[in-house]
C-alpha cells in the first residue's frame, strides 16, 4: 500500500495472525502495542489466551517486545509477565523507539512486524520505520480521552481501507 496510514494487514485480533504466513514473509520478530492490543485499556490483567499466544510465537521462535506509550511502571507489569523485553514512553509515531525495538529484538526492518490497534500511532509509526504492519480492532471501546479524539479522525483512513481488511 501507499498510503502511510494504510496497514499491510487488518485482522480482528492477535488471534487471527497466522504466524505460518508471518514466517513465509521472512517476519521473526514482533513488536507488539499493550493498550487495546494486549489488554484493555490502562489493565495489568493478561487473559490466558494472550498468555498462551505469547508461548506460541516463543515456541515457533519469534522474538517479541512490547511497545507503549505508557509509563514504565505500568509496562514493566505485563512485559515481565509475558517474559519479554519492553520500551515505555515510546512517543509513536516516532521512529526511535521502533529502531530501539528492532535493537532489542535483533532483527531488521524487513523481518520485523508492528502490531497495534491504532492508526496514528502504531501504524503510522511502523510503516514510517520500513516495517510490516498489522492493525487489530481494539480489544475494548473504553480508552484514553486522546485516542478517543484518534479514533474519529481513523474513521475516515479506514473506510477508504476497510474492505482489504484480511487475515494474515
Amino acid at each position: 500500500m501507499s498510503n502511510i496510514l494504510y496497514p499491510n494487514v487488518y485482522v480482528d485480533s492477535i488471534f487471527d495472525i497466522s504466524l505460518e504466513k508471518l514466517k513465509k514473509l521472512k517476519i521473526r520478530a514482533l513488536i507488539i502495542d499493550l493498550d487495546n492490543t494486549l489488554t484493555e485499556w490502562n489493565s495489568n490483567i493478561i487473559a490466558s489466551e494472550i498468555e498462551e499466544w505469547f508461548e506460541q510465537i516463543k515456541d515457533e521462535g519469534f522474538k517479541a517486545c512490547i511497545l507503549s506509550n505508557n509509563g514504565e511502571e505500568r509496562v514493566v507489569k505485563v512485559a515481565d509477565k509475558l517474559g519479554i523485553p519492553y520500551i515505555p514512553k515510546a512517543a509513536k509515531p516516532r521512529r526511535k523507539s521502533f529502531y530501539k525495538a528492532m535493537a532489542l529484538l535483533e532483527s531488521s526492518a524487513k523481518e520485523t512486524a508492528v502490531i497495534g490497534d491504532q492508526v496514528f500511532t502504531d501504524v503510522l509509526g511502523g510503516n514510517r520505520a520500513g516495517l510490516f504492519t498489522i492493525l487489530v480492532v481494539p480489544i475494548n471501546r473504553k480508552e484514553f480521552m486522546g485516542t478517543k479524539i484518534s479514533r474519529a479522525m481513523e474513521y475516515f483512513v479506514l473506510r477508504r481501507f476497510k474492505n482489504s481488511k484480511q487475515d494474515i
